[in-house]
């Protein structure tokens, strides 16, 4: 597998901010899809807890600084074009804010 370096993430192409997949480790589920800017991803590097921008608080955040529900990061993936992440996650807790453990809890009708 091959390795990139957070200077060659392209957080231009959105504005500053790059979609994060959020994924279980052991089961593989994908428990949410959020955002994170150059200083949310540092964070997570830094403190292994997954860390993310609120687009609709412009603010950054880690995940269960309010409810506890701190998502210990295990992995982080770069896609191909270097505009995505993915947290591979070691999740013993609820990810989505309503209580359910992953945010597509949801079956489209």
């Amino acid at each position: 597998m091959n390795g990139k370096s957070l200077k060659e993430i392209d957080f231009a192409k959105r504005g500053g901010v790059i979609p994060v997949v959020v994924q279980d480790r052991s089961t593989k589920d994908v428990l949410t899809l959020a955002y994170a800017n150059r200083e949310a991803l540092e964070n997570t590097v830094k403190t292994g807890n997954a860390w993310f921008w609120s687009t609709s608080r412009n603010k950054l955040w880690m995940k269960g600084e309010e409810s506890g529900n701190v998502q210990p990061v295990s992995e982080i993936r770069i896609d191909c074009d270097s505009d995505a992440i993915l947290y591979i996650v070691d999740s013993e807790k609820p990810m989505c804010h309503t209580g359910e453990r992953t945010c597509f809890h949801n079956m489209l009708k």
